[in-house]
């Protein structure tokens, strides 16, 4: 289960065969500048690892995304993180660097918050992301997010943004 292809993007589950293009992407500084470091290859595996584990736990993830050629795009989806110490649904995104300032990840992410929608998988959806990070922030302001100063992510320099859904 996916969500729905959107006018250029299809979705599909990560898998091993998938360890290129996600060392790639997690491995960009400028897409993981504002995580901790990029991902080395080890790392990215176990990325890969980690969203199969949820496809086989919760039946969703972050899935890849990808153009109805098949040219690889990012991931996008739904994990459960920590907000307020309680679990809650996130929507987060990567795109590789070539391929930002397209609205991919606003495309995506829309469709992963439909599907979450019409799936009653939470009553809220969030997303966690760096207070310096404005790319962020404005594809979760399209996507009819708002800052929610009241929710606390265990990271200090991290916002939450939330809509219900």
């Amino acid at each position: 289960m996916t969500p729905n292809e959107t006018r250029r993007l299809r979705f599909r589950e990560m898998s091993t065969d998938d360890l290129d293009d996600m060392a790639d992407l997690l491995g960009d500084p400028r897409v993981m500048e504002y995580y901790p470091h990029p991902k080395n290859r080890t790392e990215a595996a176990g990325w890969i690892d980690w969203n199969v584990r949820n496809y086989a736990e919760y039946r969703h993830g972050l899935w890849v995304i990808e153009t109805h050629a098949g040219e690889f795009i990012g991931d996008c989806g739904l994990t459960w993180q920590k907000v307020d110490g309680t679990p809650a649904l996130e929507l987060g995104y990567h795109v590789k660097s070539s391929a930002q300032k397209f609205g991919y990840a606003t495309e995506a992410a829309v469709a992963c918050r439909d599907y979450a929608g019409s799936r009653a998988m939470a009553s809220r959806l969030v997303s966690i992301i760096h207070q310096d990070n404005r790319s962020s922030q404005r594809v979760a302001e399209k996507v009819g997010m708002r800052l929610d100063r009241s929710l606390r992510h265990a990271s200090p320099v991290h916002l939450v943004f939330a809509i219900d859904l």
